[in-house]
């Protein structure tokens, strides 16, 4: 790394790299500097909704009109009616954070059927 940092003006990195078998995404990782510990947390994003907006998107999504509804029909019927709170995608989001992120309407469990057992007790009894 050390050759590739002492070129000449005239040389650029990538053929200094080549010419010494060096490749160049590694002789620009050691030039930043180490890290020690955790790495610093990414900022919000400026667009992203706030704890209210939070709030206000769960509560539309256990209103009792809403309750039995997957978030993408939500969604439709929220733009049919001419209101926008969020994404669908970030609907999904929010009740995966809260985990309520699976069917939100009761399943019916179908009953437990068992394989019927065929016994032949001579030849030519049983044919399937």
């Amino acid at each position: 790394m050390a050759a590739v940092g002492t070129r000449r003006a005239p040389l650029r990195v990538r053929p200094s790299c080549l010419a010494l078998g060096v490749a160049p995404a590694t002789y620009y990782r050691h030039q930043q500097p180490v890290v020690f510990g955790p790495h610093p947390r990414r900022p919000s994003p400026h667009r992203a909704l706030t704890v209210a907006e939070h709030q206000t998107v769960l509560d539309v999504l256990h209103a009792p009109r809403f309750i039995d509804l997957a978030p993408a029909q939500v969604y439709a019927t929220l733009l049919d009616e001419g209101t926008y709170h969020c994404a669908e995608r970030t609907m999904y989001r929010l009740l995966a954070a809260q985990g309520e992120g699976r069917e939100r309407r009761a399943q019916r469990r179908g009953p437990i059927y068992t394989a019927p057992e065929l016994l032949a007790t001579g030849p030519n009894q049983l044919w399937s």
